[in-house]
């Protein structure tokens, strides 16, 4: 028999399930919690459908009276017999139907399909009739005994973030989070919105070709429901409409792919599982594609993915980290033209998705017991949707309960240090700590910029610090103070000469791999404290971010992957290298003396 679980809280994400309630005072708001009265009745519901036999309708009312909560008799009877369970049970049905009856069936399902060709030819002959300069006009009637069938819905979203997607009116909408959420089948969905429309172009792209023909097979099945007399070109790999809308299907695996639709103007982009994708090039360049005459249709781009891809960490640093999902937010865009300065915005939306929300695949919970059953990286990622976990992470004792805090001002007492790795086109790195009386780091202030020059960098650090006190430390990459082919200062003497003091990181050979076992040390729980000592205010989002999602090295599992977006984690090994922990004990301070027995012979 299968019920839902009776100990078990599941995750907040869209329609409250039956049986549970939301987070009440005290409890954690991210779940659902179950009340065990209402689901002991559900179970005896369903022993009254499956081994009493009794009719669903009629214990679906039973069930309503008891715990006073409605459950309609389709979703009750969904929930006693699973999908194998009904097809057998059809099936058997069929095979004991004799000939005559199977002729009988058969004839229905004749007169059905031919009263919904009957009700098709009524809806052209008033429109042929609506218009009196093709046809004289002349009265008919309909015969009576032409029953039209109820009208077919195509497609209807869940209830929760499927529907929310779809009604989006941002810029950019990014629908992602666990697996089976019903995200891709969203995007199929969301361009016909404007299908009505003749200046309607939509591009919906895959990473590869074999995908996207499961995507193409996918469209065959609604398209053509959803819009009468919508053709597909295989040819073309797209989508015409009546009303003369488009939408065109391609592939693009690299930014070289991604030229093919260069000069190309849709009013609707869509790109599926955006995280595989390694960086945000190709979307950027799509955006020079999205325009249009029509100022009816707004502008869109939309994407759908996944935690646990190579792209993870750039799709979750633009659409995720900025504000909570489900929360609208812009993106400041200035630029100068013509003369004069521009100030522009994008606005952006992340929804998150959950397999809770998609009721179709939790009737029973085999596909949630799979994703249940997988590696705790994998679970992480594709049950619960979460982006902070990634899979062989240089740091996986991160966790944002234990190492954030929300920002607090820092006593005057405590110890006030920087440090700063550089960069001009990749961004400079800058951090403010303050050590306590414990010996225990907090990370108060970053600084994540690019294209600044030393000493505009310089200014900005002295801008930030301004009411800070003393600093006591500063520590800056020592490539700084190296001269590269040009005969003025480095880039450090440029920053101490505006007044922006450093002194240089450690290098030397295994300073990467020391730096970061003493990562590892500040990270891990004290033994007596039960605390970190390492804790990140909550203002650092970059690095509360960043420091999560750093994937190792291949090639070399003793230090992080230099390839990914590391800047805020050098800068934090710098500043973690120039105050290590060092535990002593009162033992390991006594002088130690070898015993001597007085008998050398005997040995006493």
């Amino acid at each position: 028999m299968k019920t839902r679980s009776k100990t078990k809280p599941i995750p907040a994400v869209g329609i409250t399930p039956y049986g549970y309630d939301p987070a009440k005072k005290g409890q954690d708001k991210s779940f659902y919690y179950p009340d065990k009265k209402v689901l002991t009745k559900l179970e005896e519901a369903i022993v009254k459908i499956r081994e009493d036999q009794q009719p669903v309708r009629k214990v679906a009312g039973w069930l309503e009276n008891e715990t006073n909560r409605k459950l309609s008799a389709t979703r009750l009877h969904k929930l006693a017999w699973t999908k194998e369970e009904l097809d057998a049970r059809r099936e058997k049905r069929e095979a004991n139907l004799n000939k005559q009856q199977k002729k009988v069936k058969r004839l229905k399902n004749t007169v059905k399909q031919t009263s919904i060709k009957a009700e098709q030819a009524k809806r052209r002959l008033k429109k042929a009739i609506a218009k009196p300069s093709d046809i004289e006009q002349e009265t008919f009637e309909f015969p009576n005994d032409t029953v039209a069938p109820e009208q077919e819905v195509a497609f209807e979203p869940n209830k929760g973030p499927q529907t929310e997607f779809l009604a989006a009116g941002e810029r950019e909408v990014f629908y992602g989070g666990a697996r089976g959420g019903g995200k891709t089948y969203s995007l199929l969905i969301a361009p016909l919105r404007f299908a009505h429309k003749p200046a309607h172009r939509a591009l919906l792209l895959r990473r590869s070709m074999p995908e996207l023909r499961d995507v193409i097979f996918q469209t065959q099945q609604i398209y053509p429901k959803a819009f009468k007399g919508a053709k597909f070109k295989a040819q073309e790999n797209t989508w015409h409409f009546p009303s003369g809308a488009r939408i065109e299907f391609g592939y693009c695996e690299n930014l070289q792919d991604a030229l093919r639709y260069q000069g190309q103007s849709y009013t609707w982009i869509g790109v599926d599982e955006l995280p595989q994708y390694g960086n945000s090039d190709i979307w950027h360049f799509l955006r020079s594609s999205l325009r249009t005459v029509d100022t009816s249709i707004p502008l869109q781009m939309r994407a759908t993915g996944n935690p646990g891809n190579i792209g993870s960490a750039w799709v979750k640093k633009m659409f995720i980290d900025p504000a909570p999902h489900g929360k609208r937010f812009v993106e400041e865009v200035r630029f100068t033209a013509n003369g004069q300065e521009i100030v522009s915005g994008i606005s952006r939306k992340f929804i998150a998705a959950s397999v809770w929300d998609n009721p179709y695949l939790t009737q029973d919970h085999s596909y949630v017991s799979m994703l249940g059953s997988l590696p705790e990286a994998k679970r992480q990622q594709f049950l619960y949707g979460n982006w902070d976990v990634v899979e062989d992470g240089a740091f996986p004792e991160f966790d944002k309960d234990i190492h954030t805090v929300e920002a607090f001002e820092i006593p005057s007492g405590w110890t006030k240090i920087r440090s700063c790795d550089f960069g001009y086109s990749s961004h400079s790195a800058v951090l403010w700590g303050a050590i306590d009386y414990d010996d225990v780091l907090w990370i108060y202030r970053e600084l994540y910029v690019n294209k600044l020059t030393a000493d505009k960098l310089a200014w900005a650090i002295l801008d930030a610090e301004e009411g800070d006190g003393k600093i006591y430390d500063a520590v800056l990459d020592s490539s700084c103070w190296a001269k590269r082919g040009d005969v003025g200062p480095s880039i450090a003497e440029a920053m101490n000469r505006e007044g922006c003091r450093f002194r240089p990181s450690d290098r030397s050979p295994g300073s990467r791999v020391a730096g970061k076992i003493e990562m590892h040390k500040r990270l891990q729980l004290d033994e007596d404290t039960e605390e970190p000592k390492l804790i990140i205010m909550d203002s650092c989002r970059n690095l509360i971010s960043q420091l999560p999602a750093l994937p190792l090295d291949r090639r070399n599992p003793e230090d992080v992957d230099t390839k990914s977006e590391d800047h805020l984690y050098d800068a934090l090994r710098y500043m973690v290298m120039s105050r290590p922990i060092n535990k002593t004990t009162a033992w390991e301070n006594i002088p130690k003396q070898r015993w001597k027995p007085s008998d050398n012979m005997f040995g006493y």
